[in-house]
Order: structure tokens, then C-alpha cells, then sequence
């Protein structure tokens, strides 16, 4: 019995890679049909995941189907979402969840409106080692939380191919792709406290030098728009602090992703996971052997979506709080004007 029809506007790399895949894996879901401004590539993402409609315009997606995928360039995010949300129909729309706080809104609005599902793809929530953390924290397993370190970093890997370059499309470069994710994890883990300041800095040397050096493939370092590196520090009302780095381009060691909270009862490491915590004189690190929950995040946040749009399941990816961190984003960029 098919409970939800899903449509795909963008069949990139994500969406042929995650989110047509994780969607095929579950009961009840039909693919029902794709549209990309590339009509070719439509047809062939189609035909490989035997999708049986191909559309010329967005919109002729929306009568056909309950639900909406939203894989394109950052741009268009917000005038997609808004529009299939108009036509009645959920909406699950990649990260970043727009390019401004002020698009933002208006999507909130236009879901609320429409009594929609609006979900944005930020599946870091979703890792079974953000699940424990997230689990742990709340519990109040390390107290009340003090400094939160963000490291999102990868050595010579800007992407060489797509639009991730490309400013006018992307919005940004490593802070709005990558970093962002680590961003919304580190806010949600907090569960979002109320923000008194945000000072940030970006940097696009490394990526324009005409010698380039670099992992995922070539681009044109004369026409790069994007930051490669960005650092924040992040400041909440209750006395919490964060101290934020991403790069697609760093020149150190190799990759890093990090994310660690320091609480007054002890404190967790994400990735990997492990707990630290300091009583009875002892210094203790315990690791976990066995986390539950599904080890395919991206299948994991298909599933929820689907509970979403089918049972009115409660959003783990509120999308006021996607908003928020837009939001820090947009904050981060003016200050590097």
C-alpha cells in the first residue's frame, strides 16, 4: 500500500547518492518523479531508479506527489520549498535551509501556513554517536555544558566539481556545505540556547593560489567566489561558549571532525564518541562498545520523514532551528566583508 509519493527536484550527486537510494528502502514510499533543469540527466536518474515520470517544469511535480525532495543549488532552496509548500505538498529540502535568514522566514511561514512538513537535511542529528550524545547530555550526564569545540576540517579537498564554487549559486563556500552540519549539531546538542554575540572571520587565500594543490579534483582558483577556511566564537546567554573551525582547504595534517562538550559533571566527544568524567580520584574515559540505532543516517532521516509526512511524527530537524543556524551563518559572512 503506498502512503507517500515522493517527487525529486535536483538529481546531483546527493540526491542519486543519498536520498533517492534511502528512499527506495522504504515500505510504503513510491519514487513517482524527478525533475533537473539538466532534462538529460533527469531521464538517466530516472531510468536507473526506475522513476516513471520526468518533468519539464518544478511545478508539474506538485499534483503528482505528497512529498518534495529538494536537491539543488542553494539558491533556489527557498523559492522551491515556498512553492511546493503553496501547492500542499511536504517538503524535504537539503541543507543549508536558505542562503538568508530573511528566506528563512519565509519558508517557516509558508510550512505553517500550509500545515506542511518542512524538514532540512541535516543528517548529523542522525549518526547514532549524536543520538548518545544527545541522550547523555539531557540525561545530564555531563552537567551543565561550558565550551563546546567544533572542528570540521578537511586538508586540500575543495570539491572540483558541481557549483560548490560558485558564490552566486552556493551562497558560500566550506561554512555553508561542510561546516554548517557540524554548526547545527553542536546548537542541537546544546538544545539551542538563546545566543548573546557571534564574532567570525572567513578566508579564501589558500584556494586562489594559482599552484594548486589539490585532493577532490581541479577547479578554476581564478574564479573561486568562496571562502576555503572560516572561525567563529560563539557566546550564549547562560555563560556557554563555542569555539567554531571548518575548511575545505587546510593546510594541516590531514581531516578532522571533531565535536566535543565540556560540562561541569564531565564532558563527551562525538566522533569518536567517548565520555570523560573526573570523581573519586580518578580521571575516567569510558568509550562505547555497541551504540543502538540505525548506522545509515541518511536512511534514518528518510525513515523520519516519512513518519513525519505519513503520522505526524515530531521533527527532530525543527525548521527554526535550521533557520537559527542560517542565521549564525549570514552573521558570520557580513562580519567578513
Amino acid at each position: 500500500m503506498i502512503q507517500l509519493k515522493l517527487g525529486f527536484i535536483g538529481v546531483g550527486g546527493i540526491a542519486s547518492g543519498r536520498h533517492i537510494p534511502a528512499f527506495s528502502k522504504i515500505e510504503g514510499v513510491e519514487l513517482a518523479g524527478v525533475y533537473d533543469v539538466n532534462e538529460n540527466r533527469a531521464k538517466e536518474v530516472a531510468d536507473q531508479f526506475a522513476i516513471p515520470f520526468v518533468a519539464k517544469e518544478a511545478a508539474e511535480l506538485f499534483k503528482r506527489v505528497d512529498a518534495i525532495i529538494i536537491c539543488t543549488p542553494n539558491k533556489f532552496h527557498h523559492e522551491m520549498s515556498v512553492a511546493a509548500l503553496e501547492a500542499g505538498v511536504h517538503v524535504f529540502c537539503e541543507k543549508p535551509m536558505a542562503i538568508t535568514d530573511a528566506a528563512c522566514e519565509d519558508m517557516v511561514n509558508a510550512a505553517e501556513k500550509a500545515k506542511r512538513v518542512l524538514q532540512v537535511g541535516y543528517h548529523y542529528r542522525f549518526k547514532k554517536e549524536s543520538q548518545a550524545a544527545k541522550r547523555l547530555i539531557a540525561s545530564g550526564g555531563i552537567g551543565d555544558p561550558l565550551v563546546v569545540r567544533v572542528e570540521a576540517m578537511r586538508r586540500r579537498k575543495v570539491p572540483g566539481w558541481g557549483v560548490f564554487t560558485n558564490k552566486s549559486l552556493q551562497g558560500g563556500g566550506c561554512l555553508m556545505d561542510y561546516g554548517c552540519h557540524l554548526l547545527d549539531l553542536a546548537l542541537w546538542l546544546l538544545d539551542f540556547p538563546e545566543i548573546e554575540s557571534v564574532h567570525g572571520q572567513t578566508y579564501e587565500m589558500v584556494s586562489r593560489d594559482p599552484d594548486q594543490v589539490n585532493q577532490w579534483g581541479l577547479y578554476d582558483a581564478t574564479t573561486i567566489d568562496v571562502e576555503d577556511h572560516a572561525t567563529a566564537y560563539i557566546k550564549f546567554k547562560n555563560g556557554a561558549t563555542m569555539l567554531f573551525e571548518t575548511s575545505w582547504a587546510a593546510n594541516v595534517p590531514e581531516d578532522k571532525e571533531t565535536l566535543s562538550i565540556s560540562g561541569t559533571q564531565g564532558g563527551v566527544n562525538v566522533f569518536p564518541y567517548a565520555v570523560n568524567h573526573a570523581s573519586q580520584g580518578m580521571m575516567t574515559t569510558t568509550v562505547a562498545d555497541w551504540i543502538s540505532g540505525e548506522s545509515d543516517e541518511g536512511l534514518a532521516q528518510a525513515r523520519h520523514f516519512v513518519a513525519a509526512c505519513t503520522s505526524g511524527t515530531e521533527l527532530i530537524v525543527k525548521p527554526n532551528e535550521a533557520r537559527l543556524v542560517s542565521s549564525i551563518i549570514e552573521q558570520i559572512y557580513k562580519q567578513s566583508k
